[in-house]
Parts: C-alpha cells; structure tokens; sequence
C-alpha cells in the first residue's frame, strides 16, 4: 500500500518548504517538494534531498542511555525508558528540593523550528515553568537585527519575499540566497525577466554574488556606513521622497544631518569599496522604484549589527520604498504570524533568572545543576568553545541530551534520550521567509524507541506526579490552541492540504496602516533607543574588527552557512560530509603570500581564546583582510574543535545577540 503524506522542514531555514513523503508498507521510501505549494514549487535543497537517508543512518540514537564512562567519552549503555525517566524524575525533584527551580538550564535550539516541537513555539516550557527552571533566552539567530528594526519600524517584520518579483532593484545584502534560502531565487529571476538589476553586498563572492549583475565586497562590519553613504548620494541627486518623509516619518531633520556626516569619500575609506562603485549604486537607488533589500541573520552577527539593520531600514524609508509592492527589506516574515503561543506563565511559583543562550559559557556557573539540552549542539554551534568544554566537564552538573545523532554536544550527556526526526512526529511551522503556515503530519512511527519533544516531557510530567492539565495537552490540541490566533485558517483543512497562506492582500505592501512605532510612523530617531542608552538618531556602530583589524594586522574570521549542512544538522552524513571537503578556510591572496599559506595545506587558525585547524583555500573570491570558514563542521570529526574555538563570548550592540562575524585571529601553516 502507498501513501503520500504531507510534511515541512523542520530546519533553521527561511524557506520551510512544504514536501510529500511517499509510504509503502510503512516504510517512507521518498522525499520532495510539495509543486502544489506556492512558494517552494517542489523544490528541496542539496541538504534536504538526503533526509530520509540521514533518518535511516547507522548512527541515529534509538534508546535511552545512560553513561558509564568519563564526561567527555561518549561511552554509554542502553536503559529502558522506565529507568531513565526514574532517573530523570528523581534528579529533578532533588535539584528542585534542594537547590530551586532556577539551578535547571533547558536549553533549547533551532534543530527544529516547529510550534509543537520546537523552538518556535518553545517546546516543553509549559514543563520547566511547572518547575521553577530558570528561562532560556534564544537569542542565537536573528536577536540584535530584530531589535534593531524594531527601533525602526516598530517589528522586525517588512517585504513578503515573493514581492521581489516586481522589484526593479534588488539589493541582496549580506545573504548568500543560493545556499541559504534559494527558493527565493525563482522571484528574483522573475524581477530579471522584467529588467530587475540584482547586487550583491557580501564580504564573500558567493554563489549567490557570482550570480548577481554586481557585487560590492564590503569590509565586515561596516553595512551601517554604505547605508549611510547611498542615501549621502540619493540626496545629492535630489530623489528623497518628501511626501513619504512628511507623512509617514519621524525625526528626518536629524537623520538628513547624520547622512550628511558620510559621503562617499570618506564611506570608502571605512567600507573598502571604491567611492564611484558607492557613487554609481547610490544613484542607481536614487532613481530606480521599487527597490527591494534582502538581508539576512548574517549580516547582523557582529558588535554593530543592530545598529547596521537598523539603518538599512531607513532607507526605504528616504526613498518612499516602503508605499510600493515590490519595495522595502525583507529581513524575517515572523513577526507577520499571528499564532497563539501560550507557555502558561502562571504555572512559574515565582518570577526566575533569564539565561543567554550565546553566553553558555559564563552562565554555566556553580548556580546550574541541571543542563536540559534539545533541538541544540552547542558543543559545535555556540561561541567560547574551550570554555563550554570545561563547564561540561563539571562533576556537579547534571547534562540530559534529547538528540537524534552522537554529537559532541552527547558526549558530555549523564543521560541521553533519543528524538524523533520530522517524518516520525507531529507539528506546525511557519516559514520565517515568507506568508505561509505549513503542516507537518507524520509518515512513519519513530525509529527505535525515539520519542517526541511533546511526548518527552508528558511522560516526565507524569512521572513526577504533576497533575496541571496542560502539561498533557496533545500535539493536536496544541495545534489547535496555536491556530485560535489565525481564524481564517481551520485546522482541518490545513492538514488536507499541508500549507495555507496568511490573511494579507495580493501582493502584500507592509505598513500601509502605520508603523507600530510608539509614534505610528517609521522612526529615524527613537526614544526607546535613548532611554536605553544608545543614540537617539540612527547611526552607524562600527564592529569590534571594523575598528582594530588594520591596526593589529589580524585578519577577521567570518563563519558563513555551509551549502552543505544546515548548522552542524547533516555534518555526520558521509555523503555531504565528503562534499564540504572537509573543514576550509578561504585566505586572499595578498593575506595568503606572507603567512606561508598554500591552497591544499593545512593552517592553524587561532587568537587568545582557542585554536582549530582547516584546509587553507587561497582565492580573490574574499576581500583582503577576510578569512571565511564555513560553519557546521562537528568538532570531533575535524580534530577536536571547529570554528567557534575563536568566537568570542561576546554581545552585539542589540538585543545580546552573537558576534560570529565578528572576530580577528591569525593564520598560519600546519607544519
């Protein structure tokens, strides 16, 4: 017998493409992209392509285990399910009777985006609030441009990326789209067909600038100051838009004046890009309507991030951009997604502690016993590598890992539970790169004895006695409670078809009611940002390397997306392991002659906080004074430490998000 059953990606992607997964005899036996679906029109990525082989791996977890051996070992013996959670359950009271709620960590991450089992709608906090835990603050993807756009424009939400069909101007701005959300790219080439010109604004020649018509190879950490130096040019030529200004801003006086502090001579000098490149784009935006910005997470993973989106925001906003379908920035479509997420607060005895997710390693002092790790690998995805090791380590720590796979994160675990994967579960999701929910139903039983995020924690619940009723709510009453937000869409039909759209007009123009700005108008200066100590005008904030690299000779590290793996999700698989060619590191060649540095050797990438080891790749396709190192690699398969060794635990200027574009190390040859 076969059957097609309807699912989503789960995965840390703005696509979130619907699939079919083909059933025969209860065994999924194929994967592809939903055609019927608007936005991914049956398409998978390079990653995606191999999921139900990565499901089907020699390696996935299936049963509970416990360890036998050293923290660190990754040895560990099989226990039912029944002995774990007695274990579990008995820890847990302990730490709670003893040290409080707050002494437990859930550290929660992107492994999957779902509302019912994962980070979106934060999995299991209806749990750890029963518990007193102390609160997770996720804060590793997108935090600093967040709260940067929403000094801004009042929301990080702005453009619906299938709008980009009509832009006339598309500027691609710090996001390699070809790798990271390449479904998009069927608009972009629709914007072609209709004389769309498309630049690139990367550090790096990606795929996706090698296909642009242009690309400027800005300086890391300088976006805020060419955003400032086009508009210096959109007002030379006399192309702001007025009306949009008197009508719809707030503070332009003062934010003509800061534009007016960068002109394009003095922006080349702080960006790297010749002044009549800045010239020629500035007037290309001057004069070209509409113009479309697409920029993503990358772009804001450095000390001045926030203060970078928020400055781009701005520019639509000289320009009357935002009026027109086809204009403004597209960032992420999330905050566009009216779902009901309840964590039921009141359940909390007492008000706890935030915990930072990108600050593991200073907040996994003596005060934590308990760290609850799911849907994370912050042993290969999160900044301070050595230290979190040495934290892990702890005797007194109590580690629980939900995974599918033996990471590194796993073998630091006292006890390991193991997870379900997308075809074997349950949940909702919305795609937070464009106007769609979609509908993952499950396709086959799970694997082994693997259980769901939901599942998981009902089972704890009930093993420690508590008796609150939505601790056992089920996967389809939790959906169902997350649609009351959406009343346009039904439940059921939403199953039936596996995708519907949001309720917003054809094509969709963002903010035609307003900003919700505290002023109801896109704001240029913010009293917000004042009180909280930043400067009222938005300005250009300069990244940690933007400052010093010239000074020490370092060069900056960036951390791009691998085309290969999705975060460190797929870097066990052989097959797209032997494609990443294992771990690199692109060098230019005015920085590769005089450190030793040949294509095919190995170097030592290093600075105070740690060291790792990489293939060196001597190409023009980086800037001088760049060196990129795709991220994803797992720390065990690649000599004991990735990238993040060199990342420091260290906050953007917004919203205490990561800086790992943000770092200077120095390279040299593996004798």
């Amino acid at each position: 017998m076969e059957l097609r059953v309807l699912g989503a990606c789960p995965l840390d992607c703005p696509d979130t493409c619907s699939w079919v997964v083909t059933v025969q005899d209860g065994k999924a036996t194929s994967l592809r992209g939903n055609k019927e679906q608007p936005y991914t029109r049956g398409a998978l990525c390079v990653k995606v392509n191999r999921y139900l082989e990565h499901a089907a791996s020699p390696d996935r977890i299936l049963h509970p285990m416990k360890r036998v051996g050293p923290k660190g070992s990754g040895e560990f013996e099989r226990i039912t399910w029944d002995e774990a959670l007695d274990i579990l359950a008995t820890k847990l009271r302990e730490i709670v009777d003893v040290h409080g709620g707050e002494a437990i960590w859930p550290y929660q991450g992107t492994g999957t985006l779902g509302f019912v089992q994962g980070e979106s709608g934060q999995a299991g906090r209806r749990f750890w609030n029963a518990l007193g835990a102390s609160f997770h603050n996720m804060n590793i993807c997108s935090r600093a441009g967040n709260e940067g756009l929403r000094l801004t424009l009042g929301t990080p939400a702005g453009m619906d990326p299938e709008t980009f069909a009509l832009s006339k101007l598309i500027l691609l701005w710090g996001t390699n789209t070809l790798t990271s959300g390449h479904h998009l790219w069927k608009f972009i080439q629709d914007a072609r067909a209709n004389g769309a010109h498309v630049v690139a604004i990367d550090p790096i020649r990606t795929r996706t600038a090698e296909q642009a018509d242009e690309h400027l190879p800005i300086a890391p950490g300088t976006d805020g100051a060419l955003a400032l130096g086009l508009l210096y040019v959109v007002l030379e030529e006399g192309a702001e838009d007025t009306d949009y200004l008197e009508n719809h801003t707030l503070g332009w006086d003062e934010f003509r004046a800061e534009i007016l502090q960068y002109p394009p001579s003095r922006v080349a000098e702080i960006t790297g890009l010749p002044e009549e490149d800045i010239r020629a784009l500035g007037r290309r935006l001057a004069h070209t309507r509409p113009t479309g910005i697409r920029a993503t997470m990358g772009l804001q993973r450095h000390e001045g991030g926030g203060s970078a989106m928020r400055l781009i925001a701005c520019i639509p906003g000289v320009t009357g951009d935002w009026r027109h379908p086809g204009g403004g920035l597209a960032f992420s479509t999330s905050a566009h997604v009216p779902l009901k997420v309840d964590h039921r607060p009141e359940l909390l005895p007492h008000p706890v502690r935030s915990l930072t997710m990108t600050r593991l390693a200073d907040g996994l002092d003596e005060s934590v016993k308990c760290l609850w790790v799911y849907g994370a690998n912050p042993m290969g995805s999160t900044s301070d590598q050595n230290r979190i090791r040495e934290k892990l380590l702890r005797d007194d720590l109590f580690t629980v890992v939900m995974e599918q796979f033996p990471t590194d994160t796993v073998d630091y675990a006292d006890v390991v539970l193991p997870a379900t994967m997308q075809i074997e579960h349950l949940d909702l999701h919305e795609g937070y790169g464009h106007m769609y929910l979609m509908w993952n139903e499950p396709a086959v039983p799970p694997a082994g004895e693997a259980l769901s995020t939901t599942e998981t924690f009902r089972r704890l619940a009930h093993r420690m006695g508590l008796t609150e009723p939505a601790l056992y709510a089920t996967d389809l009453e939790i959906a169902a409670e997350l649609l009351e937000g959406t009343p346009t869409i039904q439940l059921d039909e939403l199953r039936k078809r596996g995708w519907a759209r949001l309720d917003v007009a054809e094509p969709f123009v963002a903010f035609t009611g307003g900003f919700p700005t505290p002023s109801g108008r896109l704001e240029f200066v913010s009293d917000l940002a004042e009180k909280a100590g930043l400067p009222r005008v938005a300005t250009y904030v300069p990244s940690l390397s933007a400052r010093t690299r010239k000074k020490d000779g370092m060069l900056t590290l960036i951390t791009p997306a691998s085309h290969t793996f999705l975060n460190t999700i797929f870097a066990n698989n052989p097959e797209l392991l032997r494609r990443s060619k294992g771990p690199t590191v692109v060098v230019n060649p005015r920085d590769a002659e005089p450190r030793g540095l040949v294509s095919g050797s190995r170097a030592r990438i290093s600075n105070r906080f740690g060291a790792f080891e990489a293939y060196v790749e001597v190409s023009d396709k980086v800037r001088p004074g760049v060196a990129a190192s795709p991220k994803g690699h797992w720390p065990k398969l690649s000599g004991g430490a990735n990238a993040n060794a060199v990342v420091e635990e260290r906050d953007a200027d917004l919203g205490e998000g990561p800086v790992y574009h943000d770092n200077l190390v120095e390279i040299s040859p593996v004798a």
